[in-house]
C-alpha cells in the first residue's frame, strides 16, 4: 500500500491525538466518516499503526525514577542473545530495550519508584539476567523529549 496525502494526514492526527473519534479526524480530513474509518481501517491492518494506547504520567504513579543502563553480554551469539532477551521481557520495570551495535549490546530503560527500589532491582534482577558480563547504570536529571512523534510529510 501507498500512502497518500490523506493517509499521511491521518497518520499524523492520530499520532498528535489518538482519542480523536472518527467523526472529528473525518471532519480535519475533509471527508466522509466512512471514507475514513476505511482508511483508518487499512492502515491499522496495513501495519502503519501499531496500536492506539494512552501515554501515563510515571511521576503521578509514582515511578519517577527513570534509569538506563548499558549492558555487555559475555558473548555474542544468537543463543546468548535469545535468552537475554526473553529474560528481559519479564521483568515490568523494564519499559524499553535496545539491541545496539557499538560499546553495548544492549541499552535499557527502566521506571522504578526510588534509587533503592533500583538497587533491589539491580541486585535482584539486573545482575542475574543470563550472560551478564557489565551494566554501566545511568539517572536521569530530567527527560527533555519522551515518545516523539514520527515525521510523516505529507
Amino acid at each position: 500500500m501507498e500512502l497518500d496525502r490523506i493517509d499521511k494526514l491521518i497518520l499524523k492526527l492520530l499520532q498528535k491525538d489518538g482519542r480523536l473519534s472518527n467523526a472529528e479526524l473525518a471532519d480535519k480530513i475533509a471527508s466522509s466518516k466512512t471514507v475514513c474509518w476505511n482508511r483508518t481501517k487499512k492502515l491499522l491492518e496495513e501495519g502503519y499503526i501499531e496500536g492506539i494506547k494512552a501515554v501515563l504520567n510515571p511521576d503521578k504513579l509514582g515511578l519517577s525514577v527513570l534509569v538506563t543502563v548499558g549492558v555487555v553480554l559475555d558473548r555474542s551469539t544468537p543463543e546468548s542473545f535469545a535468552e537475554f532477551e526473553k529474560a528481559v521481557t519479564k521483568i515490568p520495570a523494564i519499559i524499553e530495550c535496545l539491541l545496539l551495535a557499538g560499546e553495548f549490546d544492549y541499552w535499557i530503560k527502566i521506571r522504578v519508584r526510588s534509587i533503592q527500589a533500583f538497587n533491589r532491582l539491580h541486585a535482584n534482577a539486573l545482575l542475574l539476567l543470563p550472560g551478564v558480563r557489565q551494566l554501566r547504570t545511568f539517572f536521569a536529571l530530567g527527560e527533555i523529549k519522551v515518545n516523539g512523534e514520527l515525521a510523516v510529510e505529507p
